[in-house]
């Protein structure tokens, strides 16, 4: 069974929005994989770390996690986001599933937004 912590993803968010990369990279499994909805998913951490470094649109924000829903082998997030979008200002909600391996690392990743592409 999968050693699920939900302070991990409490952890994710607080790096994220410090810019805190290292850390947010410590947090995910070499074979992690991110699914964006109507986007290419992102295989692997070479691809993770090129789209957090070089792609990602979000920048200068904060989330605030409005609640966090712990399974057996994934925790579930609701919350929003506001800060900046490609240099212009946003606030919009989010729904985020991670799926954690046996390690207590994030492996699997899924982003929903209410606004389109992140």
């Amino acid at each position: 069974m999968a050693d699920v912590d939900a302070q991990r993803i409490r952890d994710y968010y607080e790096h994220i929005d410090a810019d805190d990369l290292e850390s947010v990279f410590a947090l995910f499994a070499d074979d992690v994989t991110y699914h964006r909805p109507g986007q290419p998913s992102l295989d692997g951490m070479a691809e993770f770390e090129r789209f957090y470094r070089e792609d990602r649109p979000l920048s200068e924000g904060e989330h605030t996690v409005e609640s966090l829903t712990v399974g057996d082998d994934t925790v579930a997030v609701r919350g929003t986001f506001e800060g900046k979008q490609d240099g212009e200002t946003v606030a919009f909600g989010f729904a985020d599933h991670h799926r954690f391996d046996d390690d207590g690392l994030i492996t699997e990743r899924w982003t929903y937004t209410d606004t389109g592409a992140v």
